[in-house]
Formats: structure tokens, C-alpha cells, sequence
């Protein structure tokens, strides 16, 4: 399913909560970009590019620190669920609520 370019705000179906009611962000993940970003959806997921490879954790490793840095947590408050392996990917993150999140997001998305 391509990407879609409408802001990923409009409908946010790759939103759900998760344990303690902690924001799980559905990301499909495209390693090897040239720079790392939230692109826009995919499908029902939010699509990050990422300039690492999908070696070795490399490209996990890169989504973890991103979504850290640009969400304002530490890197222990941003948990991969499922995906390990995989473009789909299930992250949680402790300690913002859903609101807070979504505009941590938008400033990620606007920042390019």
C-alpha cells in the first residue's frame, strides 16, 4: 500500500493505547533513507524513514533514539513491542499522554 500525503493527523488509526493506558504508536518503518523522519502514513501506520540499515538493530536503534530526541523522553521510555525484524512496528511510549504525543509528532513532521 503506498504512502498516503495527507497528514497522518487526520486520521490517527496508528494511534492506540497500550498498558497504563501509555500512547502504542503502528509504525511501518523504511530503513536505509537519507535522512531520518516522520514521512506521512502508511496503510494504517505512521511512516518513519530512517538513514541506518536494517542490520543488526541498526535501524530499530535509529527509531528509538528519534522518537526520543523529538519526543522530549528518554530512550528507556520508548519501548519496541513487536517488530523486532520486521518494517511493522508496535512502540510505546511511557510517560506522555496521547495529546501530548500527537503534537510532539507534528513538530517532528513539520521539522522535516
Amino acid at each position: 500500500m503506498p504512502a498516503n500525503p495527507e497528514s497522518p493527523f487526520t486520521n490517527t488509526s496508528w494511534l492506540t493505547t497500550g498498558k497504563n493506558n501509555a500512547p502504542v504508536i503502528a509504525v511501518h518503518a523504511q530503513p536505509g533513507a537519507k535522512r531520518t523522519a516522520v514521512v506521512g502514513v502508511h496503510g494504517d501506520r505512521l511512516k518513519i524513514a530512517l538513514a541506518s540499515p536494517p542490520v543488526d538493530g541498526k535501524a530499530n536503534a535509529t527509531l528509538i533514539k528519534y522518537l526520543s530526541k523529538g519526543l522530549g523522553v528518554s530512550k528507556s521510555s520508548v519501548r519496541l513491542l513487536s517488530g523486532d525484524t520486521s518494517r511493522e512496528k508496535r512502540i510505546e511510549v511511557v510517560g506522555l499522554s496521547t495529546d501530548d504525543l500527537l503534537e510532539a509528532l507534528k513538530k517532528l513532521l513539520s521539522d522535516g
